[in-house]
């Protein structure tokens, strides 16, 4: 969407608050030995509170509040009672939602308790490129050129990307134009960021894959290689200069 008035700056605002500080919660309530499903009812309490409604369950039914993905998991994890979290988990918990009538999305990958299986430069790296890739946005810069810039960052600190899951505008429903805000570098897309708007930027940063793929289960997303892969997204309103980080409050980059 366009922000063109105070009502909409501030419906976004509120929306993007409620996504923030949910997953800041709901990131700080994780525990080894929880299930994902009392993770996920927790982090659906929250946004009730906040009078907003999940948007995976309102826009595609997602059998879950949020998207928890463990592990091997890229993206789209279903956050089952079976699912119990343990010591140097790579977890990853995405939290959208809806409030009177907008939307925003956030998320973020992070090392449960210690990190006994190497992850957090892998996880590090993630937060630290989505910084780069934010922070060069405004106006009229090409899609494609964050894109080569996510990817070029993730390449010199020995990772890949994963080439077909994607950054998207947001507002007024859950995904928007631009639709294809990429992690890699696509020659053939001209499109350019436009003030104003409200997009989400993600990073997917991967130790070997480079593309997901549904594999087993429906909705959850793994690897077509292997490894693991590291998710961090904010919703941002573009300017002329600087953007404007509406779900700073989840604490990412504390």
């Amino acid at each position: 969407m366009s922000i063109n008035t105070i009502e909409e700056q501030s419906g976004m605002q509120k929306v993007s608050e409620a996504v923030a500080l949910t997953l800041k919660a709901m990131r700080e309530h994780c525990r080894v030995g929880m299930s994902a499903k009392e993770l996920d009812d927790f982090g659906g309490s929250l946004l009730q509170s906040f009078g907003a409604r999940s948007a995976p369950m309102l826009a595609y039914q997602f059998p879950g509040h949020s998207c928890i993905s463990v592990n091997h998991e890229v993206a789209h994890g279903v956050p089952s009672a079976d699912k119990i979290f343990r010591e140097g988990d790579l977890v990853n918990i995405d939290v959208s939602a809806e409030l009177n009538g907008f939307w925003a999305d956030n998320g973020g990958s992070f090392v449960l308790g210690e990190d006994i299986h190497g992850h957090a430069a892998l996880v590090n790296s993630s937060k630290q490129i989505l910084k780069e890739a934010i922070y060069q946005i405004k106006g009229g810069v090409k899609i494609a050129e964050i894109g080569r810039l996510i990817q070029t960052q993730a390449a010199k600190r020995g990772f890949t990307v994963i080439k077909n899951l994607a950054g998207h505008g947001v507002g007024r429903s859950l995904h928007e134009s631009p639709s294809d805000i990429l992690n890699c570098y696509d020659r053939y897309n001209q499109e350019r960021f436009k003030k104003n708007s409200v997009v989400a930027i993600e990073t997917f940063i991967s130790t070997k894959s480079t593309y997901a793929q549904e594999i087993g289960e429906k909705w959850s997303l793994k690897g077509n290689k292997g490894g693991y892969v590291a998710q961090h997204e904010h919703t941002i309103i573009v300017t002329s200069g600087q953007p404007v980080i509406l779900t700073g409050d989840n604490g990412i980059w504390d």
